[in-house]
């Protein structure tokens, strides 16, 4: 089998590398990434890419068509992966995450690419009321992250896929440890927290409900759907991963933490408004097509390893949220050194740094 990973180099790529090779341990694997985050290694022993068999360097938006030849299955991780970022690079979160998505695909499906599996997202319910959103209910994006996710969806199902499978993985919102941790994400930014101030402020009332799962888990998920025949949920299946009893609410995790790490106050701004970013997820349909690879990975034990990986590294910086643990930050100070331009393209400069 021949497994080619876009976004190898990131937060769940890191991951993912070592999960698969553990799987499918005959695999030919081929990571994929332009490197903007791959200096922000954490707690990491050795090079999260020493479990590929090959890492090329490049623009999803240029990836070359023969890279694909030969390949039983892409993983499609590649993209402006947040809410702040895709709200400060709009036209090139849609240009790399939507564009460049349904590029991909295509190129897959005309040189005979077996399984083409998208890390799409949960936050296209967006803002959702009258209970748990499947697959079926309407979408509400509220960002242009968002936005991306539903427009790679409907560009790619507007394909002639041939006889690719393709499998659009809605994930709840990532969390747990990684050799590239992110802090820009709520569970994860508590945890920082609690380890580097032994404070927790949740800005908002902490009433917006959050589907969680860690990002072993999501490489559980992924090899999965490397595998999945298209007589288990068809040709082009939507599916939202993650499970039912990790709906949270905001304070709920700012709780849990707390309670996972002694002497930690939670602060909550009960005067804020609501955020709208808020919506429960019904799991039920991964639950009967994928019984063998549910998550595995309690919300103790995702906080567990946070704090662990965090403690092992001596991270203590209060000021976390200016670093480049957070993708944003990265990008900015790039563009700041004249190394990325407005576009999020490399600019010459950055192959002379």
């Amino acid at each position: 089998m021949k497994i080619l990973i876009t976004g190898s180099m990131g937060y769940v790529g890191s991951v993912l590398g070592r999960y698969l090779r553990t799987t499918f341990p005959d695999a030919e694997i081929i990571g994929y990434d332009q490197s903007f985050f791959g200096h922000c290694l954490t707690n990491a022993s050795a090079l999260p890419e020493v479990f590929l068999d090959r890492q090329v360097f490049g623009d999803v938006r240029e990836l070359p068509a023969e890279l694909l030849k030969g390949v039983d299955a892409i993983v499609h991780l590649a993209a402006i992966s947040n809410d702040p970022m895709g709200n400060k690079f709009e036209a090139a979160t849609n240009d790399i995450n939507a564009e460049a998505s349904v590029r991909i695909a295509r190129l897959a499906a005309a040189v005979g690419v077996g399984h083409f599996v998208f890390a799409s997202s949960c936050s296209m319910y967006g803002y959702a009321e009258g209970g748990p959103r499947k697959e079926g209910d309407p979408t509400n994006p509220l960002t242009a992250y968002a936005r991306s996710k539903i427009g790679t969806e409907e560009g790619v199902r507007r394909l002639d896929v041939g006889a690719m499978n393709v499998t659009f993985l809605r994930f709840a919102t990532a969390c747990g440890m990684s050799e590239r941790l992110r802090l820009d994400l709520v569970l994860n930014d508590f945890v920082a927290c609690a380890v580097t101030a032994g404070e927790i402020t949740v800005l908002s009332d902490g009433s917006p409900w959050r589907p969680l799962i860690d990002v072993e888990d999501m490489a559980r998920a992924i090899a999965w759907a490397i595998e999945r025949p298209a007589s288990n949920g068809g040709q082009l299946l939507s599916v939202n991963v993650g499970s039912d009893q990790w709906n949270y609410q905001v304070r709920d995790l700012a709780a849990a933490v707390a309670a996972a790490i002694p002497g930690t106050r939670v602060s909550i701004n009960t005067d804020a408004p609501p955020d709208k970013r808020s919506y429960k997820v019904d799991f039920g349909l991964y639950q009967k097509l994928a019984p063998a690879s549910q998550p595995q990975i309690t919300l103790e034990k995702s906080i567990e390893r946070l704090r662990d990986g965090l403690i092992s590294m001596g991270f203590a910086d209060k000021d976390f949220r200016n670093s480049p643990f957070m993708r944003l930050k990265t990008l900015e100070r790039l563009m700041a050194s004249g190394r990325l331009a407005p576009d999020l393209r490399w600019t010459g400069m950055a192959a002379r740094a």
